[in-house]
């Protein structure tokens, strides 16, 4: 006889279920920027997509287990091309792919024992900015309209926090890609690895390509995206710090090489109010004339080299007129 277990608990279960099996996983990011929706994942193959075309419009994204992400993209491209093709391309929306999903994960998770282990987002670019919808469907079928950008799997929470101080409104592409990858790098525990091209599926739906919007970015054109973020990573600010750094540290009397290599000149009391007269070669050749009292308030006489020869002339010649006169 089985045992009783209310609903209440059931549900409580198969929901702790997923939500370790979806976290066992790497995240995933959508968001958008001035050119349309960028979808950003961490995916080393090149063969298993976690990101896909359903439709002109419309792109498909999904975390968790593989082969049932799978069964629901194939599903959801089935629905589409069977809309379109009995009414028209204009009636398959976003909105309307969401509802259909939601419909089949509600219905497995009340249903089924095991629920899917799969959170999904489906994104449909618009003619502008504002005619962009993201909707967010998780394992047990309910719908999230998201705005602006969405984080799945993984440590959905702490990418979604990153993704909230590095977004802004109408981002270039190269800013998006930059915020995700900032977002998506934090997830271990802090650390903060840097992340390759060969590492990341990176996909774009383009408002400005013509029919089919969605267009996968490898190669060269997504090394070039990642080359254009690096640069931004150590900030302009650091570097103008740097530059200044040795300006800052020089001091006052650093940047005068004249006066260092001369200790004696700026040793004397008299001669550190006067720095033109410690720079003239005269006077340094003739230290006995400096020294004199009468002298050092005269510097014009000093430079005489006529009254410096004859020093026993001057008290004569106020006596007499000569010497040789009287003999």
């Amino acid at each position: 006889m089985p045992f009783y277990v209310s609903p209440e608990q059931a549900m409580k279960d198969k929901a702790d279920y997923a939500r370790k099996g979806i976290a066992r996983g790497r995240s995933g990011v959508v968001l958008q920027y001035a050119g349309g929706i960028l979808f950003v994942a961490p995916n080393p193959s090149r063969a298993l997509h976690k990101i896909s075309e359903i439709y002109d419009r419309i792109a498909f994204a999904a975390v968790g287990r593989y082969n049932e992400f799978e069964n629901l993209r194939k599903a959801g491209v089935r629905y589409a091309d069977m809309t379109g093709f009995q009414y028209d391309r204009q009636d398959v929306t976003a909105r309307g792919l969401a509802n259909w999903y939601a419909q089949i994960l509600g219905t497995i998770f009340t249903e089924s024992n095991k629920p899917f282990e799969v959170e999904i987002v489906v994104a449909e670019v618009g003619d502008g900015p504002d005619s962009d919808q993201i909707y967010r469907i998780p394992f047990d079928g309910s719908v999230v309209d998201e705005h602006g950008f969405v984080a799945m799997g993984g440590q959905a929470d702490q990418v979604a926090a990153v993704l909230k101080d590095n977004y802004a409104d109408s981002m270039p592409l190269a800013d998006a890609l930059a915020a995700a990858i900032a977002a998506l790098s934090g997830q271990a525990n802090g650390e903060r690895p840097e992340i390759t091209a060969g590492q990341l599926e990176v996909a774009v739906l383009d408002r400005e390509r013509a029919h089919r919007k969605f267009r996968r970015l490898t190669g060269a054109r997504l090394e070039a995206l990642l080359a254009e973020k690096r640069p931004a990573k150590g900030g302009p600010a650091a570097s103008s710090q740097a530059g200044a750094e040795p300006a800052t540290a020089k001091p006052d009397d650093a940047g005068q090489p004249e006066d260092a290599g001369q200790p004696a000149a700026t040793a004397k009391p008299d001669g550190a109010g006067q720095p033109e007269d410690a720079a003239k070669p005269e006077d340094a050749g003739q230290p006995a004339a400096t020294a004199k009292p009468d002298g050092a308030g005269q510097p014009e006489d000093a430079a005489k080299p006529e009254d410096a020869s004859q020093p026993d002339v001057a008290p004569d010649a106020s006596g007499d007129a000569g010497p040789s006169g009287g003999s």
